[in-house]
């Protein structure tokens, strides 16, 4: 027995860049598998990938300096 090939638009995997397909048929899309879909998050977890942030003069961010001493 074979097993079906996926029908709809295929793309690459963003982890690992093999063949993936791209529709809601596929639970991990945009990538093949749910290993490269935690592999993924991973990075992100760990501060490998990020996304640069330029602090406006408004902003209402606070800083820890900001923060009132502890007792």
């Amino acid at each position: 027995m074979t097993t079906p090939l996926p029908v709809g638009p295929m793309g690459r995997c963003p982890q690992c860049s093999k063949p993936s397909l791209i529709a809601p048929a596929n639970p991990w899309r945009p990538f093949c598998s749910e290993r490269c879909k935690l592999i993924d998050l991973g990075d992100w977890m760990n501060g490998r990938f990020v996304i640069p942030v330029e602090p406006s003069a408004d902003s209402d961010d606070y800083g820890p300096e900001d923060l009132p001493p502890r007792q």
